[in-house]
């Protein structure tokens, strides 16, 4: 069997994250034993005190095991940690040589969520891809940068360890883990049961963007307020840097140190976003509405609008139009 220990950290911790996995995994070994083949999960809450209340007053879990008593474990699950991170960090901090440890001794470490910032802590995720929920994707690669975050993604895999993106996309990396252990064909019936579309690999259709300005760039502040008021109009790099009086080279390098995007990726996510707002909420079709963003070449507003949702215009809006849902 392999033995897995959710982890129970001290904060606000996603309930749902540690019930959901304890009730998928348990109905796998139900699965597995109706089948008469043997269950495969062994399955523990592991916390570093007997009772972790939640910081919202309104849950207290209780571990059954603590780390000191978990001396090898093969799969370790965290889970998302609401608030400030670095807080999250000091109060949990007698997880992090305990994870290291027992990845070292062969187990498996999978983040859900945010929970990839506190796996990030450990340091085991230097050099490799992670992901996280997209709206915290800035503040992820401030924390760690030599994390390769790969924000469009709804799970990560590599070299035994995992993460999955935003909220419920840890079903989606449940359901590849499950499918690891015992095969495709129980991660199908899991699938079904608990009606979670298998095989999701994306989270792009559901990222809002917003114009990241947690930064003290003052001069690039100024840009991006002018690239979100001129969405419809074609804006050039050479343009922007000759209304902030910079280099070109200066404005790209500063640009891209202030919101983790170039001029032209930061661009095209302005107007994207733009033609996404036309596409759920009017009747103009893709061509009217790619023109009102400022795009005059209809196949480069397909291929962009592809590359950063994970659809074509007509399929965003046929499964975003409130009126066509209607």
């Amino acid at each position: 069997m392999k033995h897995v220990s959710i982890l129970i950290p001290r904060g606000h911790t996603s309930l749902v994250n540690i019930e959901g996995t304890h009730q998928i995994l348990s109905e796998v070994n139900s699965i597995l034993t109706s089948m008469e083949r043997a269950p495969i999960f062994n399955i523990h809450l592991v916390g570093i005190a007997k009772e972790t209340k939640q910081t919202t007053g309104l849950f207290t879990v209780n571990p059954d095991v603590l780390i000191s008593d978990v001396k090898k474990t093969d799969l370790i699950i965290i889970p998302a940690i609401h608030g400030d991170q670095i807080k999250v960090r000091e109060d949990n901090q007698e997880f992090i040589p305990w994870i290291i440890q027992q990845y070292k001794e062969g187990a498996e470490v999978a983040s859900f969520c945010i929970g990839s910032f506190f796996l990030a802590s450990t340091g085991l995720l230097k050099g490799k891809q992670s992901t996280t929920h997209w709206i915290f994707a800035n503040e992820f690669r401030n924390m760690f940068p030599d994390v390769i975050l790969l924000d469009d993604k709804i799970m990560t895999a590599q070299d035994g360890i995992y993460t999955s993106g935003g909220a419920y996309s840890y079903l989606n990396l449940l359901l590849y883990l499950i499918e690891k252990f015992t095969g495709r064909d129980i991660a199908l019936i899991i699938s079904k049961a608990f009606m979670i579309d298998i095989d999701k690999n994306s989270q792009s259709p559901f990222i809002m963007f917003k114009g990241q300005k947690g930064h003290d760039d003052e001069q690039i502040k100024k840009a991006q307020d002018y690239i979100e008021n001129n969405f419809n109009e074609k804006i050039t790099v050479d343009q922007l840097a000759d209304m902030l009086a910079l280099s070109r080279r200066s404005l790209e390098r500063r640009f891209k140190k202030a919101t983790c995007n170039t001029v032209i990726e930061y661009i095209h996510r302005v107007k994207v976003e733009a033609a996404k707002m036309s596409l759920e909420t009017s009747r103009e079709n893709v061509n009217e509405v790619m023109y009102k963003v400022g795009y005059a070449d209809s196949k480069a507003f397909r291929i962009t609008f592809k590359r950063i949702t994970g659809l074509s215009p007509i399929q965003y809006r046929n499964k975003y139009n409130r009126e066509i849902a209607a």
